[in-house]
């Protein structure tokens, strides 16, 4: 849940669901009761990811920083990168 003038959490985790979808990947939102949600995103047969969005940031679940949540793009690649089963470039 967002606080006053917070982005929401869900509505940013769906922008990045909706890049990585045009990308050919599946990507859902996840929320669970009482914790925060998060983007599980899957390409079948490779590594899946889980997303989560904290203070302007998508992050993985041990808090790694992806990308700025204003970087929509760049997370995605960096996601793209990892459902596809390659290591991502600087």
């Amino acid at each position: 849940m967002a606080t006053w003038g917070e982005p929401d959490p869900a509505a940013e985790l769906e922008k990045l669901a909706a890049e990585l979808r045009a990308r050919g990947h599946r990507a859902h939102l996840v929320t669970p009761a009482g914790k925060r949600p998060y983007l599980y995103a899957v390409n079948p047969g490779v590594p899946s990811e889980n997303v989560a969005y904290e203070a302007g940031w998508y992050r993985r679940p041990w808090a790694d920083r992806i990308a700025p949540a204003t970087d929509v793009a760049a997370a995605a690649d960096k996601i793209t990168c990892v459902l596809r089963g390659v290591e991502p470039t600087a």
